[in-house]
């Protein structure tokens, strides 16, 4: 049996050999290509949400952490700051954790994290990003629609913790309106 597993093993290194060599052979030096492949571009440079949990922020591959991406949006207006989403399986609410980030992703780069999904019936205060499920201005309402406020409840909004917040969130805040208004997802 074992001399049956050595001469097994020196054919697959022959026909190895052989077949490495077959293709070498094939190859011409004349012909060169620039031509590299790689991941597609877009994929690489995707908006997307994600939900950090107790491990850790997951890439755009891990589905199961994936809250959104820009093919789920179909506008962001800044004056409201409604985040309107395309009508989906799975209502946006119901991928959210309560009590975790959200983490808004272009690429490989964490633009910026928001501190939480919250409802407006919400009782907890936060001082940086939230999603926000129903609207809250002279009115409280549940309208079904999703807004990206600089805190909860807005009676903050004026606050200095908030203030700085919103100044620390400056730029990346910039490239995220301006990669929407590129996508034509952006209203003003």
């Amino acid at each position: 049996m074992d001399k049956r597993i050595r001469n097994s093993f020196w054919m697959m290194a022959i026909a190895t050999a052989s077949l490495a060599m077959s293709m070498t052979a094939c190859s011409s030096d004349d012909y060169e290509t620039t031509e590299i492949f790689t991941t597609d571009p877009v994929e690489s440079s995707t908006l997307y949400a994600c939900s950090v949990n107790q491990h850790g922020t997951r890439g755009v591959t891990d589905v199961a952490n994936v809250v959104f991406t820009e093919d789920d949006i179909l506008w962001f207006d800044v004056n409201t700051r409604e985040l309107k989403f395309k009508n989906t399986e799975e209502p946006i609410y119901k991928k959210l954790e309560p009590f975790h980030e959200i983490e808004i992703r272009l690429g490989n780069d964490a633009l910026f994290a928001v501190s939480s999904f919250v409802g407006i019936w919400d009782n907890r205060i936060f001082d940086n990003l939230v999603l926000c499920y129903g609207k809250m201005d002279s009115e409280v309402s549940l309208d079904g629609k999703y807004y990206l406020y600089d805190c909860y409840p807005l009676q903050f909004v004026d606050t200095d913790v908030v203030k700085a917040n919103r100044e620390k969130n400056a730029t990346q805040w910039e490239t995220f309106t301006e990669y929407l208004e590129s996508k034509g997802k952006l209203k003003k």
